[in-house]
């Protein structure tokens, strides 16, 4: 039962975190109809920022800026490259943010090399125990800002003019535009706050028990990818609901694994997408996702 208790509050920490990753997403789709696959360099990017200048600066002005400068990069990518393709079609501008990843992710990893850089976090590798149950500081700490940042982010998209711009151009871009909504600053608020999320989502999956900031870590931006498409990628909600979802499932998987050797090895790292596979089955558009209807 410690056991179980366990890897169910890990995953619930790494849900959160995939939470974060998966809110991105959902956020640049709500305002653009624009799959990100650039999420991973932009993740990737505050990482490094962070991890580089907490030596200098500390750890939490280091976060800040790590912060700030991957919010940067998200507004540079949507300016520069985005605003150019606007109105064209969105599979050709999801192509376009895989170019962008490519050239993000390429110029990042010479960065990084075959370093693996560490983050200075204050949490160290304390572990709190209570009971029979242990779980690292760090998790808490992920489980508590995600918490509060994901709240926080809801209150904003429901009561800020913001959110209100930004629900009424997914709604409809057309209408919004003829009200006096601003689509380009809708946009460009968009890829800044899937940026900033991003960053903090860095801190978390590369500090204890992780030994730090690699090459690799990027990919966890695909692990959060399952999340974001099984809650629904027009749902802030579903983005919170198929983060845990895909925390609990991947903890359980690789927890129990090997009393799940009849399904091979690495099943840690395939079961998100399983259930993915599973619930799009029942729900195409997600748990959460907004149903399209047409009349023929």
């Amino acid at each position: 039962m410690s056991t179980f208790a366990e890897l169910l509050l890990n995953g619930l920490s790494l849900g959160s975190v995939y939470a974060l990753i998966a809110l991105g997403f959902v956020v640049i789709f709500r305002a653009t109809e624009v799959v990100n696959f650039a999420h991973a360099s932009l993740l990737l990017a505050g990482g490094y920022v962070t991890a580089t200048l907490h030596d200098d600066i500390g750890f939490w002005p280091a976060l800040l800026a790590g912060v700030a400068g991957a919010a940067l990069v998200g507004a540079a990518v949507e300016f520069l490259v985005m605003r150019r393709y606007r109105g064209t079609d969105q599979s050709v501008l999801a192509i376009v943010t895989i170019g962008v990843d490519i050239l993000l992710t390429t110029e990042l990893t010479r960065r990084i090399g075959t370093d693996v850089l560490v983050m200075g976090d204050p949490w160290g590798n304390a572990v709190l125990t209570v009971g029979p149950v242990s779980i690292a500081h760090t998790r808490i700490a992920a489980f508590v800002t995600a918490s509060v940042l994901i709240t926080a982010f809801l209150l904003a998209f429901r009561y800020t003019s913001w959110g209100v711009a930004m629900r009424a151009a997914a709604e409809s871009p057309e209408t919004a535009a003829l009200m006096g909504v601003r689509l380009g600053r809708v946009s460009l608020g968009a890829w800044a706050v899937a940026g900033g999320l991003a960053a903090v989502a860095a801190l978390f999956l590369t500090v204890f028990p992780t030994p730090g900031l690699e090459r690799a870590t990027s990919l966890a931006a695909l692990k959060a990818f399952p999340a974001a498409i099984l809650g629904g990628l027009d749902s802030t909600t579903g983005a919170l609901v198929g983060g845990l979802l895909v925390g609990v499932t991947e903890s359980m998987a690789t927890g129990y694994q090997s009393d799940l050797t009849f399904l091979g090895r690495g099943i840690g790292d395939l079961a998100p997408y399983a259930v993915m596979v599973a619930i799009l089955l029942i729900r195409p558009a997600g748990l959460f996702g907004t149903k399209e209807l047409a009349r023929v």
